[in-house]
């Protein structure tokens, strides 16, 4: 947090200096998918030695997810072409406008510009082989996405679960969700409450993103309930998508 001085800000465990949430998937004999595109995108993909992206899945056209599209042209680069991003109708609009120098270049542009082709996320879809299960959310009143691949699902961002989205997650196993700090908050659960929401849905391991400075890692995963932690920067896991 710029300015502050409070313990975890000042902390030298490195699970607490957080970048804004993204998740990439590397799928064995399949797609690289990269869900959001956050502001912190480069250093991230340097960080983590990132070469490959054959898709973007937006969550939410919020600034900390999408102010990174701008660094996706090195992978058009990579790639050798556009890349398709599957967004909401509204979440759509929102990309269009706020990167239109991206959707409607000027014919005067001279430097680089992400080659994207922007698709509409109207129910489940799939990415080569790989089928993805978009999960309608509630951040606060504005519907946001979260998806589901396989048994593993990711949920951040969402202050409540609309009811039709509940049978939609039934058999995760692996589940992220987004728990922001102890006190409640109008448009993230708190971490009680995502405490809860994991527990109904009965997921083998949980992970919580989306932290502020807040939740210290190391004494908040003591008082986690079995199966239950802190995400941080750089964890890696693996999932059963097929």
């Amino acid at each position: 947090m710029i300015g502050c001085t409070c313990d975890v800000c000042r902390s030298s465990d490195p699970h607490d200096r957080r970048l804004r949430p993204s998740i990439y998937l590397d799928v064995d004999n399949g797609p690289a998918i990269l869900v959001d595109t956050s502001t912190d995108l480069r250093q991230q993909a340097l960080a983590h030695d990132l070469r490959r992206l054959d898709a973007i899945v937006m969550t939410h056209n919020h600034a900390d997810h999408v102010m990174g599209l701008d660094e996706v042209r090195r992978f058009n680069v990579l790639m050798g072409g556009e890349i398709p991003l599957w967004a909401s109708a509204a979440t759509g609009r929102e990309l269009r406008r706020i990167f239109q120098y991206v959707f409607e270049p000027p014919q005067h542009v001279g430097g680089g510009i992400p080659q994207i082709s922007l698709r509409e996320i109207d129910g489940e879809f799939t990415v080569g082989a790989l089928a993805v299960r978009p999960v309608p959310l509630l951040h606060g009143r504005l519907p946001i996405l979260g998806f589901r691949f396989g048994t593993f699902a990711y949920l951040t961002d969402a202050s409540s679960i609309p009811a039709a989205s509940w049978p939609l997650l039934d058999g995760v196993d692996v589940l992220i969700i987004n728990a922001l700090r102890h006190r409640p908050h109008p448009t993230h659960f708190s971490l009680a409450e995502a405490v809860a929401v994991a527990e109904r849905i009965g997921a083998r391991q949980t992970w919580f993103t989306h932290i502020c400075h807040d939740l210290p890692h190391a004494a908040t995963n003591r008082a986690l309930p079995a199966g239950m932690a802190l995400a941080h920067d750089g964890l890696t896991f693996t999932v059963e998508v097929g």
